[in-house]
């Protein structure tokens, strides 16, 4: 793996490491991971899944990357209209009056970004597929439950690991 990352590239942290010790297990034909940063999470899910989209919206990320064949600088999933078995998203959750780090800041409660970017993934989600994302208890979670629901989804608690400041949760919404 390439060590040399763009200024906003979120490096894999506690959270991406939790997130992708849930999904290293998962299998199917096709993944999309949403804000992929370091694409430390789309080479986990290479192992079990023949096709993997990576998007971010920053361009340095993708091209600090060590060269994954399906890279796609984007907005949340945007300009895509596959349908993937599985999307995974470790989005920006941490509650902020403006977004100064769009690699954490989730706008308001920490649920302004994060429902864009499920918003954006509705339509590439298969009919028995599913969205894993993650969120933290810093965040109004419960909120972006209810949204999230209100998009169709159902929605339940997966896991959840204590840290020091904070508790992430993990988060699945199926059609």
């Amino acid at each position: 793996m390439q060590n040399s990352y763009s200024n906003d590239t979120y490096k894999p942290a506690e959270d991406t490491f939790f997130l992708a010790d849930y999904v290293k297990n998962e299998k199917g034909f096709s993944v999309l991971d949403i804000g992929t940063g370091s694409g430390y999470l789309a080479r986990v899910l290479s192992e079990n899944f023949p096709l993997v989209v990576a998007t971010d919206i920053d361009f340095g990320s993708l091209s600090s990357q060590t060269k994954f064949p399906n890279q796609i600088c984007c907005n949340g999933a945007d300009a895509l209209y596959h349908e993937f078995d599985l999307v995974v998203c470790n989005m920006p959750y941490l509650p902020s009056q403006k977004i100064s780090d769009k690699t954490v800041d989730g706008g308001a409660e920490g649920v302004e970004i994060p429902f864009k970017i499920i918003e954006s993934a509705k339509k590439c989600v298969r009919k028995e597929g599913k969205v894993l994302f993650l969120t933290s208890s810093l965040a109004n979670y419960q909120k972006l439950v209810e949204k999230t629901k209100m998009l169709g989804f159902d929605v339940c608690v997966v896991a959840r690991k204590k840290l020091f400041f904070e508790e992430l949760i993990l988060m699945q919404a199926s059609k």
